[in-house]
């Protein structure tokens, strides 16, 4: 395959050729020698995006998502891997539940996934013994939902992290507070957490930030040395002061403000989607999220690159190169020769209007429908396949 008159993020006119999978070449004016020929006509080129924050809804709620919705929407939305949390049913807490998701997503060569175990067993809140059998293919886990909250077995998870070279993926919410203050719930937990990482040298990962003081706590850890990465969502970047029903909830401008400046400013590592698909009547019900695979590019490059001027370089690395790193990803997240071809093709100049109807979703549950983006995802290519053509 060969791309033709692509532009890369920086600016570069280029040429893009893929063979078995790779990329093989990246030059100008590059000839043409019988392969299938795609014109990229100026539109921009871009690593594949990695979403750190996903729910497939695999298994047990497939009437929301399931495998083959949720990878037809990330590709749409110019995915072409996602880290999956374990809240399903069964809860994921074991390596036969984790590998027969990943293997099935695979099989349909869509998108790649990891998919995540739970910190307790079935989400119990108490048992840890799986932890200490997980395969090495099996690094990150996490409360997604719930978080933690006894404080004697998260110090025993981070112990056990660090014994096994795992990543913790912390879902800061302190749940007997949330009930009454979701934002003093947020940040109580983010401080336990960091100060756990911190004394056993854990590697902790903070999903979903969305308040000015958790995300002001992340930035002085990382001064201190601990070692942890943040992720905060697009919709949090986006809305302020809305009663649409997120976990964690939408925040005030000031919040959206602090995280802009901590993307800035270098504190925040990834934009991950927390796509959470759920039907109609859930959400009618009060279930909390909304998916976001299919706008996440749009609503983060009208946002911060349009409105608030970040290069789009670097937007593609909060979107795909730091999550190939977090995630270990090798030989993901680069337009470079050698690298995998998985790669997006956007048209940055042209409006469009979000139709939550259009999505490739099993659900429809977002508050972007009709709004006006730049950004628009128009091919997703995953291994030299293309996966998505609008």
């Amino acid at each position: 395959m060969l791309i033709k008159n692509a532009k890369l993020s920086d600016g570069t006119q280029v040429d893009v050729l893929i063979r078995d999978g790779k990329i093989a070449g990246l030059m100008q004016n590059m000839p043409a020698h019988g392969e299938e020929m795609i014109d990229a006509a100026g539109r921009t080129l871009m690593p594949g995006f990695i979403d750190l924050h996903c729910h497939w809804r695999t298994p047990g709620f497939e009437y929301k998502e399931d495998i083959a919705t949720g990878s037809a929407a990330a590709a749409a939305g110019g995915y072409t891997f996602v880290n999956l949390m374990p809240n399903t049913r069964p809860v994921c807490s074991s390596a036969a539940q984790a590998h027969a998701v990943m293997d099935e997503a695979e099989r349909l060569g869509i998108c790649g996934a990891n998919q995540t175990v739970s910190i307790t067993e079935n989400f119990d809140g108490q048992t840890l013994d799986h932890l200490k059998s997980l395969p090495e293919d099996l690094r990150f886990i996490t409360e997604d939902g719930k978080g933690v909250q006894n404080n004697e077995v998260m110090s025993k998870a981070f112990a056990i992290c660090a014994q096994r070279d795992l990543v913790l993926m912390s879902h800061a919410e302190d749940m007997q507070i949330s009930k009454w203050d979701y934002r003093l719930a947020e940040n109580i937990e983010t401080v336990r957490n960091l100060h756990l990482s911190e004394y056993y040298g854990t590697r902790l990962h903070m999903c979903h930030v969305s308040t000015k003081e958790a995300v002001a706590a992340i930035g002085d850890a990382k001064r201190r040395g601990v070692p942890v990465t943040c992720e905060v969502t697009p919709h949090h970047l986006w809305f302020a002061d809305t009663d649409y029903r997120v976990n964690p909830p939408i925040r005030q401008p000031e919040d959206v403000q602090a995280l802009v400046e901590a993307i800035r400013t270098g504190v925040v590592d990834a934009i991950a989607t927390d796509h959470a698909p759920h039907s109609d009547e859930d959400k009618a019900n009060g279930a909390a999220g909304m998916i976001g695979l299919e706008t996440a590019f749009g609503v983060c490059y009208t946002k911060l690159c349009r409105e608030q001027g970040l290069d789009l370089y670097y937007l593609e690395a909060l979107m795909s190169r730091f999550p190939a790193a977090i995630l270990g990803l090798a030989g993901k997240g680069a337009v470079q020769v050698g690298m995998d071809a998985d790669l997006t093709l956007v048209e940055l100049d042209t409006p469009y209007v979000v139709d939550a109807s259009a999505m490739h979703s099993r659900s429809h549950n977002t508050p972007f429908d009709g709004a006006t983006l730049y950004g628009r995802v128009d091919l997703t290519i995953r291994g030299g396949r293309v996966t998505y053509q609008r």
